[in-house]
């Protein structure tokens, strides 16, 4: 990351606090569920201008597209209620825009009137915002429309045409803008699978059980696998818990093994124990952590 989009993340941090300590006596509504990383936009535009009071736009004209060398950045929240674009502009400019749908909803096309400020909007309310090179609105009214939308895994944003219209602070000035997105098909998001052998041991040398099974996966993954191991043997409880990393590539599954060191003085012993086993890893597309779990009786034998 270059240095002017340090100095612009930060910038649009201490704008965001000040606009929101000065908004901290009204209602806020909800963020609608966690955001997908930021994707970039292969092909598509955001272009906005401003009446002469326009405090955002100062009366001027923006277009920014990737043909003409700005970069534009997506992401979506999983549930489809809330799409935020980033424009890092070739010339040194840059903007947020945000569009959402009332709480528990999902954007779709449509009219949304009555838009306020985002994410301080109510529930009931859609939420709209457009800020940057320095300037936001403290309240603003608005409305958007969209004509088409499409969502894919993960807030993944694949397609996106709305146009937009701001008011800052009460004002009659507007800002009026569109964007455009029109990226590839998503990619499938990460798929795992974890098993557990029926089988494993117990060691006669230092009382730790040693178990295993495989883990699958639809995309190279970095797998941790973790667990406990639990038994019942002479009316004594015994447990333990074990990890282990898995290099899991598509195609076979991959074995993985793992030993459980008993938590008190008692060694695990020939017989059955019960085996929980969770794999986790990150998609390496939507930046999701994805977990599976298995639970599973296994046998020990003396080993």
């Amino acid at each position: 990351m270059n240095l002017r989009v340090s100095n612009r993340a930060f910038t649009r941090v201490a704008t965001a606090l000040a606009l929101t300590l000065a908004f901290a006596g009204a209602s806020t509504g909800l963020l609608q569920g966690p955001e997908a990383q930021a994707l970039p936009v292969s092909s598509g535009s955001m272009s906005f201008s401003g009446d002469a009071g326009d405090y955002i736009s100062g009366g001027r004209s923006y277009s920014y597209s990737p043909a003409a060398g700005d970069t534009l950045n997506v992401n979506g929240s999983s549930d489809g209620n809330h799409i935020s674009v980033s424009v890092d502009g070739a010339n040194g400019d840059w903007w947020y825009l945000d569009l959402a749908a009332p709480a528990g909803h999902q954007l779709a096309p449509g009219d949304y009137t009555g838009a306020t400020r985002y994410p301080f909007n109510e529930a009931a309310q859609p939420g709209l915002s457009i800020d940057g090179n320095g300037r936001g609105c403290n309240t603003l009214t608005g409305s958007f429309s969209v004509a088409d939308v499409v969502f894919g895994p993960n807030g993944y944003v694949q397609k996106l045409d709305a146009t937009y219209e701001q008011h800052c602070e009460g004002g009659t000035a507007a800002l009026r803008g569109e964007i455009h997105i029109d990226n590839p098909a998503p990619p499938a998001a990460l798929d795992l699978g974890v098993t557990i052998d029926l089988k494993g041991t117990a060691s006669y040398l230092n009382g730790k059980a040693t178990i295993g099974g495989t883990v699958s996966c639809n995309e190279p993954a970095q797998v941790d696998v973790s667990g406990t191991v639990t038994q019942v043997a002479h009316r004594n409880l015994i447990k333990g818990s074990y990890a282990t990393k898995v290099a899991c590539e598509p195609g076979a599954p991959v074995t993985w093994t793992a030993t459980a060191a008993p938590t008190g003085t008692t060694p695990f012993q020939k017989g059955n124990v019960e085996v929980q086993a969770q794999a986790q890893a990150q998609d390496p597309h939507y930046g999701q952590t994805v977990t599976v779990t298995q639970t599973a009786v296994v046998a020990l034998s003396k080993g």
